[in-house]
């Protein structure tokens, strides 16, 4: 059996998906298995797939999401550890080596990632943050805390125990973009969190980006945030519990007001309030919501 099985997500992007398998095939790691797992595309992507080999391909009968895809892909991993690769992305020749190396070393980490950088459509280097956001780091260890503010671990840099997210019921699939944020958040509930500090992972940033569906993402991230409110007291974060919690509540009157829920989100501001009384952004955010929802967007 493989030691690592890497789960190619396929959805329309024939135009990158050639280089991203190129990618995994030129890993200096060789023990892994691809399954590629196309989710009903239409650009001619189904016809590539059929002809390459020394892959298993699946092809969803019908489109199933990304979370409902990636378990179809988790069921039928051979390996210890599972890799995902979204077909728009590529990987440095060692990434997974070194993620191996990892968790090879560090029995109690659950998961690891890597550093990288961003790239656009025609594959150049881009500068800054495209997506609004720095390339997440943080140090092996708990990792639990960070997971409060931001989504530290990009898809396409995770290298996972396979027995692990098995265990904890896969991903899941009401969730449009957000789920994997929600299962590394799983994850980091009863193990470590791992990072390798070298630029090992492209994300390519273009206009079919799931991230760019704002409406969706919004939704989602408005779910992750309630489901936050019920876990972080489960969480044992001490002294820093109050900071978690008036972070995410005001992260949930943001996002519930995104949505156009303007009762709910001035709430969940008030509760941020109460957690942490000197964070002037919330008193901000929260006069904002009486400007109306298309004003408060125009401010953010």
């Amino acid at each position: 059996m493989p030691r690592v099985t890497v789960l190619l997500t396929c959805y329309n992007h024939l135009d990158y998906l050639p280089a991203a398998l190129d990618s995994v095939r030129a890993q200096t790691y060789r023990d892994f298995e691809i399954i590629a797992l196309d989710d009903g595309s239409t650009d001619g992507t189904r016809d590539y797939l059929a002809q390459q080999t020394n892959i298993q391909v699946v092809f969803n009968p019908v489109n199933l999401g990304t979370y409902g895809t990636l378990n179809v892909g988790l069921n039928r991993a051979n390996g210890e550890y599972v890799a995902v690769l979204n077909d728009d992305d590529l990987w440095a020749p060692d990434k997974l080596a070194r993620q191996v190396e990892l968790l090879d070393t560090h029995p109690s980490v659950g998961l690891c990632h890597t550093g990288g950088y961003f790239i656009n459509g025609a594959g150049d280097r881009t500068e800054g943050n495209p997506l609004g956001f720095a390339w997440p780091t943080f140090t092996t260890g708990p990792g639990l805390f960070y997971l409060v503010f931001e989504n530290k671990i990009i898809a396409s840099a995770a290298l996972a125990r396979t027995a692990l997210l098995r265990d904890l019921g896969g991903f899941n699939e009401h969730y449009f973009g957000s789920g994997d944020w929600e299962m590394w958040w799983r994850v980091a509930e009863v193990s470590d969190l791992g990072f390798v500090p070298e630029e090992l992972t492209a994300y390519r940033v273009h206009g079919a980006n799931a991230s760019h569906k704002l409406e969706k993402i919004w939704r989602d991230d408005e779910h992750l945030r309630e489901f936050f409110v019920e876990r972080i007291n489960m969480a044992n974060f001490g002294r820093d519990t109050g900071e978690a919690h008036g972070f995410n509540w005001a992260a949930l009157g943001t996002v519930k007001m995104l949505n156009g829920k303007t009762v709910e989100a001035r709430a969940a501001y008030r509760s941020s309030m109460h957690y942490q009384p000197l964070r002037w952004k919330t008193y901000a955010r929260y006069l904002l919501t009486f400007a109306g929802r298309h004003t408060f967007r125009k401010f953010l």
